[in-house]
């Protein structure tokens, strides 16, 4: 899907981005994590010429950006931003509305998309169509955004700190939003965030940014493992890396045959949810379901067991 190609940024003396290559495949979620001033949201911008790069080029589906012209290009790229960037004074369904109306299409298509996103969302057309952003939750303005910028299929939508502005609890609802309609759109996602955490629970595959270089690409439970330098052994932290490898590591590799006690947990469910579960009832272990069934339980040794063969 897209390809970024030696891409470099300098402005005056000073290179903000330098010689970045990566690949991002269709259908995946890739987050690029960095801290403040390591030039992730440059190399964001740069996909969709928002800023102009110095030298190297992009390419989406083997088209090279610069030939295409702007507006078109970002007609074709949706993006969501830390705050939402909502029109205060436009009603949800206006917002949602404002790409497609400007390819010009039909009213009634517009019509039905705006509600098929809401549907999606969660957020009943009936009842938030014709309210405006004010009237809506830190949380529901956050759906909006993304499915304003959802409204007319892009090929690709790029997210710069998106719930960065969000309370912790609704911060972990909405990743768990984008990454169910993700799936079941099969959208293509590159994710700007300060914030490891978010990055391995959201990424296919992580890129971690420092000085304006790529100095680790790959799945999140590479990153969290294998550090490639002592700046992502930071980024991952010691003490969270074996909570952050629990989280990447499903259930249904480890249940065992026999009984336990209490509500299951799902089999796609992680090792963490499956520890939270037997910490917080004082059990030794939990059952595991599949489609609504018991097959079987997961303990407490196992889970310790796979986290101390991944240290």
């Amino acid at each position: 899907m897209i390809e970024i190609d030696r891409i470099t940024k300098v402005y005056d003396d000073t290179t903000v981005v330098d010689e970045v290559s990566m690949t991002v495949e269709t259908g995946t979620i890739t987050v690029i994590v960095g801290t403040s001033g390591s030039g992730k949201t440059t190399l964001l911008r740069m996909i969709n010429r928002l800023v102009e790069p110095s030298s190297g080029e992009v390419r989406i589906n083997g088209e090279v950006t610069r030939d295409i012209p702007t507006h078109l290009l970002r007609r074709r790229i949706g993006y969501a931003i830390q705050g939402h960037g909502l029109f205060p004074h436009h009603t949800v369904a206006r917002n949602i509305a404002a790409v497609p109306r400007l390819l010009g299409w039909p009213k009634d298509k517009i019509a039905r998309r705006v509600d098929e996103l809401l549907t999606l969302f969660g957020m009943e057309p009936a009842a938030f169509r014709d309210r405006y952003p004010a009237e809506l939750s830190g949380g529901q303005q956050q759906r909006v955004g993304v499915a304003r910028a959802l409204a007319s299929r892009p090929d690709l939508l790029l997210m710069d700190e998106p719930f960065g502005a969000l309370d912790p609890i609704i911060r972990g609802r909405a990743q768990e939003d984008l990454r169910a309609i993700q799936q079941k759109l099969g959208s293509t996602i590159v994710l700007v965030t300060h914030d490891m955490e978010e990055a391995i629970r959201l990424g296919d595959r992580v890129g971690v940014m420092d000085g304006g270089r790529l100095v680790q690409h790959g799945p999140p439970e590479e990153i969290v493992a294998r550090p490639a330098n002592a700046f992502v052994a930071e980024m991952v932290g010691d003490a969270e890396r074996p909570m952050r490898l629990l989280s990447l590591i499903p259930v249904r590799g480890l249940v065992e045959p026999g009984a336990a006690g209490g509500d299951p947990v799902p089999e796609g469910a992680s090792l963490r949810d499956a520890l939270s579960a037997c910490l917080w009832t004082g059990r030794d272990a939990v059952p595991v379901e599949r489609g609504g069934a018991v097959v079987g339980r997961i303990t407490l040794d196992a889970i310790r067991g796979r986290v101390e063969h991944r240290a």
